[in-house]
């Protein structure tokens, strides 16, 4: 059944989300940087590493993998965002999906959620 949580506790998660958000923002800003200095650096070498040489795919690996966890980081900040309109729209902590309570714990632990933990373990 929903519910409304407390004034202070909107408060505390309200708090949680953006201390979050600017977390995450200030990591995806940080390898923003790292990229394009490792960018500069490979363009202005002498010789940039051949991608069929063991140098060059472990960069190619590297690289994908460090896309992908932006990728990660991305989508968390977009939760969290969607997390801050529930909140203003007056539905955070109730599951979209079956309209239940979200457990406070599971708040504490993963602010963003969106669905109860029974709803999200569904496939």
């Amino acid at each position: 059944m929903a519910r409304q949580l407390s004034p202070t506790t909107i408060k505390k998660f309200e708090k949680l989300l953006a201390e979050e958000r600017n977390r995450i923002s200030e990591l995806l800003d940080t390898h923003e940087r790292e990229r394009e200095e490792a960018h500069r650096s490979e363009t202005s070498s002498e010789r940039t590493p051949d991608p069929t040489t063991a140098e060059g795919g472990s960069m190619a690996f590297e690289y994908q993998k460090e896309l992908a966890v932006d990728f990660s980081l991305f989508d968390i900040v977009r939760k969290i965002d969607h997390a801050q309109d529930r909140i203003a729209n007056g539905n955070y902590g109730n599951c979209e999906t079956c309209g239940n309570a979200i457990p406070v714990a599971r708040l504490g632990v993963l602010p963003h959620a969106s669905q109860c933990v029974e709803c999200a373990s569904k496939p």
